[in-house]
């Protein structure tokens, strides 16, 4: 994602990081305590914001090894679908940034070729 995009999302308080619980997750799966099709569970919507939307983030995935993992970012709050929506260009972030209400964004690794998902991080949106 965008460092702009990702700075936006990033600037207040209240940012809750979920790297230990991804890191548990692969430590399940390489362990034989979690199944392939337990970590690779990403939903369709999911799947094609990520093949459309999703921002390179350099990291090879850490369950299939060939793919690299992309970011998508979704804004939940209210007025906004149910499922959020999925913040794909700054002016999308600045439109939600001036609406009345509390929003919370959610940053998702995707692995675009196994399906591999995880959430990385939630920040309030300011």
């Amino acid at each position: 994602m965008s460092a702009s995009l990702h700075a936006a999302a990033n600037s207040a308080g209240g940012s809750i990081n979920y790297r230990l619980a991804r890191e548990r997750t692969i430590m399940a799966y390489k362990s034989g305590e979690a199944t392939r099709s337990e970590v690779c569970d990403a939903q369709s919507e999911l799947m094609r914001n990520a093949r459309e939307c999703g921002t390179p983030s350099g990291v090879r995935c850490p369950i299939c090894h060939e793919g690299e993992v992309v970011e998508v970012l979704y804004v939940f709050g209210p007025r906004l679908p149910a499922a959020g929506r999925c913040i794909v260009t700054e002016g999308d972030m600045e439109r939600i940034r001036r609406r009345k209400g509390n929003f919370t964004a959610y940053d998702v690794e995707v692995c675009p070729r196994c399906k591999w998902n995880h959430l990385l991080r939630t920040n309030p949106v300011v």
